[in-house]
């Protein structure tokens, strides 16, 4: 009697912002269906709690515990990764920052600046760090997680919304840069409304009971790159 091939065997995945909420349960996802996965994040500690869920579950999983907004941050990730692994399966780009919510006239430069180097210029770097690690992969897929505000904007939403629409741009970008070239696909996802702690801060006065949980995301995700996806692919999930 043999076990089920899982999916996702011999793959190796990178999850940012992987300390809790989507991040968490999308790298729990990926390693339950059979990928090695890197859990990056500030917080060695709640990594940590993320490494040990997977490991009990069977799965396989190495911590990088980091600040993405320091320069070097990102250099130094790639380094430590491409001296023990030659490619790179699956980039899901989810760390972010909200920001403070409110009026485009009353922005803090110095948080703005904050929030467009976690969101904007890591995420860029991360990209350009990574490229070659995941042209190598025979099947090299990125997913970065957005938000509605960055193709709808709303009042008070301008920090958070224009470095998701920066980000997008990023990400297709480089989709179209890399797809005749390569292997590499690129796919954004909108998650929608789901209870996080980011959502919590957006929206205090929301009952989280009534939201759908972050695993909900994370089995979207996984299910999109066990089915595939062409690049410029681009999905709200609701629920």
């Amino acid at each position: 009697m043999t076990d089920t091939p899982k999916p996702l065997a011999d793959r190796l995945a990178l999850v940012t912002g992987a300390s809790r909420g989507i991040g968490a349960e999308t790298a729990k996802a990926l390693a339950a269906a059979g990928a090695h996965v890197v859990l990056t994040a500030r917080t060695t500690g709640a990594l940590e709690e993320v490494e040990e869920a997977i490991f009990q579950a069977g799965g396989a999983a190495t911590i990088a515990p980091l600040d993405f907004t320091e320069p070097d941050a990102t250099a130094r990730l790639a380094t430590a990764l491409g001296q023990r692994w030659d490619k790179l399966d699956i980039l899901v780009m989810n760390a972010a920052m909200l920001g403070t919510l409110g009026a485009i006239s009353a922005i803090d430069p110095k948080e703005f600046a904050k929030v467009m180097t976690l969101n904007v210029s890591a995420q860029a770097a991360l990209l350009g760090a990574f490229d070659p690690m995941l042209r190598r992969s025979s099947a090299g897929r990125v997913i970065a997680l957005t938000s509605s505000v960055a193709r709808a904007p709303r009042a008070y939403w301008g920090e958070y919304g224009a470095s998701k629409a920066a980000l997008e741009v990023l990400v297709q970008s480089y989709g179209l840069e890399v797809q005749n070239i390569s292997k590499v696909r690129t796919a954004i996802i909108d998650p929608g409304a789901t209870r996080t702690k980011m959502r919590a801060r957006a929206y205090p006065g929301e009952d989280p009971a009534r939201l759908k949980g972050p695993e909900v995301v994370a089995a979207r995700i996984l299910q999109l790159l066990t089915e595939d996806f062409a690049t410029g692919h681009f999905e709200r999930i609701e629920g």
